[in-house]
């Protein structure tokens, strides 16, 4: 079975939005609520509350007079804030994420119906008393409805991220070229596919509209707090950071398909951008970006056509390792962007000396790990070895 999400948009009603608002409301307060609990019951018990007991207390609350207003909500909403309470729960143990915070009204907001939503004539009938709302289906939507996530963006755009499972397995992949990627932030991407190296500028989305960001955030700021006024700028100023995300999204997914349509692997290196913000000169412009939402781009694509994605070692030395004889040297500063190699005397361009030597240290992995791939474009050296894996992503995600 192969999973599928697709977003599209949506253009509730008045009433609809109403509806709507009161149901972000009562997920967001059983969330904060059900949180607190958990967070009260480890604090006398040691154990936190499970997903039965936290559901356990849902009747009661249903019937008490201050909270009545939780029975109007659909209740497998409620339900399915549970399943994601405990989930993320379960992620802080297992150290895949931090603790699960507690939600506010402000900013986006969104709630998960598990089943019951239908397409209904090119529009999304959602279970409750929002019934069918008018919808932007861009493409059609294939395989069994598994989950819909409704959310309101903090410009005020209303979408369905929808959720489908389709029978079918990931075909094999064998043929096609084996990229290796550099990336950085002069260049966005330095990929090479052993035969020539193409570098992609950087877009800097931040910097094209932070003059006018900057204006606005300024302007909001002299509003006064809990003031209609302040209110309805807040979404001026989400609009601009939304198109800064849009435009991100529009440059990632477009080169992450014209990477992925013509291979068999792509090979880049496993960055730990966490740390690398601590860098108070690079934070902004590291952030701005985008490494690990390219990579995820990257996942799901290769993993639908079959693909693979190598991420190679952090500390694998790509930058200061010749990529003709493998002469390693001592220290290499960002600022150095050309050097010849004073074993053999070859003059490289740092990026596509690195880009280089991610692909073939890549190649060297998939061949110790016995996968079938075809070394195509160019001589390949499998030396060095350094700790690498292979990297897929759960489910396709279209925007």
């Amino acid at each position: 079975m192969l999973h599928k999400a697709v977003q599209v948009r949506l253009y509730p009603t008045k009433d609809q939005q109403i509806s709507l608002a009161q149901t972000f409301g009562s997920a967001r307060w059983w969330w904060n609520y059900a949180l607190n609990k958990s967070i009260e019951a480890y604090k006398e018990t040691g154990k936190g509350l499970g997903r039965s007991a936290l559901n356990a207390l849902l009747p009661d609350l249903k019937k008490a007079k201050q909270t009545e207003w939780l029975a109007d909500c659909y209740s497998q909403v409620l339900q399915a804030t549970t399943l994601n309470l405990t989930t993320a729960y379960k992620n802080f143990f297992d150290k895949r994420a931090g603790f699960p915070q507690f939600k506010s009204k402000h900013g986006k907001q969104s709630v998960q119906y598990p089943q019951n939503v239908k397409i209904v004539d090119g529009d999304v009938k959602i279970p409750g008393n929002i019934g069918v709302v008018k919808a932007k289906i861009h493409r059609p939507i294939s395989g069994k409805i598994k989950t819909v996530t409704v959310s309101k963006s903090p410009s005020g755009k209303y979408f369905a991220s929808i959720l489908t499972e389709v029978e079918g397995e990931h075909p094999a992949t064998s043929e096609g070229k084996i990229y290796g990627i550099d990336l950085g932030l002069k260049h966005f991407a330095v990929v090479t596919d052993g035969e020539k190296v193409s570098k992609y500028d950087n877009p800097k989305h931040l910097a094209k509209h932070e003059k006018n960001l900057k204006r606005k955030q300024q302007k909001l700021a002299r509003k006064h707090k809990g003031s209609n006024s302040r209110y309805k700028y807040r979404k001026v100023v989400a609009k601009v950071y939304e198109r800064i995300s849009n435009s991100r999204q529009d440059f990632l997914h477009k080169l992450s398909y014209k990477l992925v349509s013509d291979s068999q692997a792509v090979i880049v290196e496993n960055l730990h951008v966490k740390s690398m913000v601590r860098n108070h000169n690079l934070a902004k412009a590291i952030s701005d970006v985008g490494w690990g939402t390219f990579t995820n781009f990257l996942a799901y694509k290769l993993e639908r056509k079959g693909a693979k994605l190598v991420e190679i070692d952090r500390w694998f030395p790509s930058s200061k390792l010749c990529s003709n004889c493998f002469f390693q040297m001592s220290e290499m500063p960002l600022d150095v962007r050309e050097w010849t190699c004073p074993y053999c005397g070859t003059h490289h361009d740092r990026d596509g000396n690195a880009a280089i030597n991610i692909r073939a240290e890549g190649i060297r992995w998939l061949l110790a790990e016995g996968s079938a791939v075809s070394a195509v474009g160019g001589e390949v050296r499998p030396k060095m070895g350094r700790k690498s894996h292979l990297r897929h992503s759960p489910m396709s995600t279209e925007t």
